[in-house]
């Protein structure tokens, strides 16, 4: 218990950290604060806490890599022109493309400062490869619905994997790919059963040979969810010991985001 409640202490004091750099008085008057995500920086952490670097550098290596993965989150928010957008709403655009160039400034920043020019590499490196997914998700012809979660599942862990290579703990990067995965599609359906744009069902919704109208789209991901989420359990279950905090993490997260909406659903 103590373990437990020292860890969920050490991760709100990152998110703080990190939320406190990416905090510009400018950019804050109109675009909303970027959202850190919790889940990455629980495996972040879990995964240097594990290494024998110093406090410093691990501390270091976690906010930088959450730094990389806000940029690229907020650059996925930036809406495509139209000819008829109003002048706020190119504003908004144009804010957005910016805040997210400001964020990944930051991280070369921070690193610079750690004269860290191997790790450096290993992000820009990901950020290359995760950009190109993108584009081949989003852009190009898939065969196949599986062959689209694969696509959805290397963009969403890909950055953490490449940073768990570089610091060679690699243990439980299998877990953080399925869990990721499952996350997104959960998101997704639920942002656009809420009536919002989801860019993902919407790529589905547009290539009938691989999902069909929106309905089968649900409906698939929803099937998906429900097997992949016991196969889950299973492999946070077999993660090695010393991996305890993680695990009770990981649990009660799919408890609380899987397991509570299919009630709520259901009743």
């Amino acid at each position: 218990m103590i373990k437990l409640h020292s860890s969920n202490t050490y991760i709100k004091d990152l998110k703080q950290k990190i939320a406190e750099k990416v905090r510009h008085p400018f950019l804050a008057e109109f675009i909303p604060e970027p959202d850190i995500d919790e889940d990455k920086l629980v495996i972040l952490s879990s995964i240097m806490d594990h290494t024998k670097l110093s406090s410093v550098k691990k501390e270091q290596y976690v906010i930088t890599t959450m730094l990389v993965q806000i940029a690229l989150d907020t650059h996925d928010l930036v809406t495509l022109t139209e000819d008829d957008d109003d002048r706020d709403t190119v504003r908004q655009r144009q804010l957005t493309v910016l805040a997210g160039d400001y964020y990944s400034g930051l991280y070369y920043y921070l690193l610079s400062q750690l004269d860290d020019i191997p790790m450096i590499h290993t992000l820009a490196g990901a950020i290359k490869e995760i950009n190109e997914l993108k584009m081949e998700l989003y852009y190009k012809d898939v065969e196949s619905f599986q062959e689209f979660l694969s696509g959805v599942k290397k963009i969403e862990s890909l950055l953490i994997q490449r940073v768990a290579s570089y610091v060679q703990k690699t243990t439980i990067n299998d877990m953080a790919g399925e869990w990721l995965l499952a996350k997104k599609l959960l998101q997704e359906k639920r942002s656009y059963m809420e009536g919002n744009f989801s860019p993902l069902i919407n790529v589905l919704i547009n290539r009938p040979n691989i999902s069909g109208n929106s309905g089968q789209v649900l409906l698939n991901i929803e099937q998906m969810l429900q097997n992949h989420i016991h196969r889950l359990e299973t492999t946070v279950s077999q993660l090695p010991i010393h991996f305890n905090w993680l695990k009770s993490y990981v649990h009660s997260a799919i408890h609380q985001q899987f397991n509570q909406r299919q009630i709520a659903e259901e009743g």
